[in-house]
């Protein structure tokens, strides 16, 4: 087929606006992160106007930035920065870094020295007999790559052979190429780390789905066998002999009825625990370094909310938290949501567990107490584009309200209300509600509502793809 004919079958690519602006990306919405950018460059124009440096000498400091992005192995790093200095200066340097807070050692040089240095430099630009040291300093953070801490934040340093004799303003030079030194190290290791980290979670995939999802699995006969014997057990007392005692025949249906119910709830709790594992387990977070949406169509009454009610309904009832459906609950009927249905499952999941330790006793209009959470959702036409309805979806506790300088934090990683530090959790709950809402393309919210607190999530309403 010809180019030609090739065009015309082709469909033009649909181009699309980009996404509504975020006000807060504007800097001028921004004045206070604005000033501070500006000062700060205007501090860094007046560090650079003061040092006055030589033509030659920012050359080399660029020549050094874009060989330091090139070059990959370590090894020719460190060539390069004792390379450069007798390129460009005749001047002979020696490289040392730190290997632990108390140890250090030569890492490259263009000639070994005659002797080495008999004690650590100073944490500080020294002279020491004829040479000059200029300390390369690190990151506060710089300890977490290092895998030790750095003493005063020196990880390294920079002799200058014969620099004793150099003026000051050359040796605030060489303090400035340790600086640049400092950074250029810190990224590279960061970098190495970053690779280790990923070498190690690819193996912890491998591991978690041989140790844990395969054997998770395994349960799922067993509870098959368990079933079978209790339906068993039932066959024997229905097809008891008449002359059996019908006071054994009552202790073995208790103890049938018994174990059923206690089948239903271990097997009803197992079934959630292997969706919430498999789900959040799934191999391609782990290689792709995000959540990953697995979308289908979700009833929600019969397999998000319904499942989670159930399991938390013993937790509620010990604290005595009674489950209202005033606010018309979820119904069993078509909803053409597609959503990652565990995922789904443990927002509701983080949801109901913050009613279970939040819930407060209040007083109604008639001045009886109330203690109870509900849920209920609503359809907003229009909600993300006139042609695309949302879903909210309402999960109301009773309460004394969020303080509102703390409504803010709701949803931060870490966040914990004052109010709340009798019980225990670790504040990421709501910050996992969030992410997970946000990847289906949704909202995350907090109203306070009349006796309480209303959470909810906003999620479109979408056709199957």
């Amino acid at each position: 087929m010809h180019t030609a004919q090739r065009r015309d079958k082709e469909q033009p690519r649909q181009l699309r606006p980009p996404l509504p602006p975020d006000p807060a990306q504007c800097l001028e919405n921004d004045p206070a992160r604005r000033e501070d950018m500006i000062r700060r460059v205007r501090h860094k124009l007046d560090e650079a106007d003061s040092c006055a440096f030589s033509a030659n000498q920012l050359r080399m400091l660029t020549v050094f930035f874009e060989m330091a992005q090139e070059l990959d192995s370590r090894r020719d790093f460190l060539s390069l920065c004792v390379q450069l200095p007798m390129l460009f200066f005749d001047q002979d340097c020696r490289l040392y870094l730190r290997t632990g807070p108390t140890t250090w050692k030569l890492a490259r040089a263009l000639s070994l020295p005659a002797a080495l240095p008999e004690f650590e430099p100073p944490p500080h630009p020294a002279v020491r007999g004829a040479d000059f040291y200029a300390p390369i300093t690190c990151r506060k953070d710089t300890g977490e790559v290092l895998g030790f801490d750095a003493p005063d934040n020196v990880m390294g340093w920079i002799e200058v052979a014969g620099g004793a004799a150099l003026s000051r303003h050359t040796q605030l030079y060489f303090e400035t190429y340790a600086g640049r030194i400092g950074f250029q190290l810190h990224t590279r290791l960061a970098r190495s780390k970053n690779r280790e980290h990923l070498s190690f979670i690819q193996n912890l995939v491998e591991d978690i789905g041989h140790n844990v999802i395969v054997p998770n699995m395994i349960f799922k006969l067993f509870f098959n066998r368990l079933n079978a014997s209790i339906g068993a057990l039932a066959r024997c007392v229905a097809e008891a002999p008449a002359e059996t005692p019908a006071d054994f025949t009552a202790s073995l249906n208790f103890l049938q009825t018994r174990l059923s119910s206690q089948y239903a709830e271990i097997s009803s709790h197992y079934a959630q625990t292997s969706l919430f594992l498999e789900t959040l387990l799934r191999r391609r977070h782990f290689q792709e370094g995000r959540y990953v949406l697995e979308k289908r169509r979700v009833n929600l009454l019969k397999q998000v909310v319904e499942p989670q009610v159930e399991r938390y309904r013993p937790r509620l009832e010990d604290r005595g938290i009674a489950i209202d459906l005033s606010m018309g609950g979820i119904p069993d009927k078509p909803i053409h949501l597609m959503a990652d249905l565990g995922l789904i499952a443990q927002v509701y999941a983080n949801l109901f567990s913050n009613a279970v330790k939040y819930t407060r006793a209040v007083f109604g209009p008639d001045g009886a107490p109330l203690k109870f959470m509900a849920y209920g959702w609503d359809i907003l036409p229009g909600h993300f584009s006139q042609a695309r309805p949302g879903v909210k979806l309402n999960v109301f506790t009773t309460g004394t309200w969020v303080p509102e300088p703390e409504r803010a934090g709701l949803f931060q990683p870490g966040f914990r209300s004052a109010s709340t530090q009798r019980e225990h959790g670790t504040g990421h709950g709501l910050a996992f509600v969030q992410q997970v809402v946000e990847l289906h393309g949704g909202q995350v919210g907090y109203e306070p509502s009349e006796l309480g607190n209303n959470f909810y999530v906003v999620l479109p309403l979408e056709e199957e793809e």
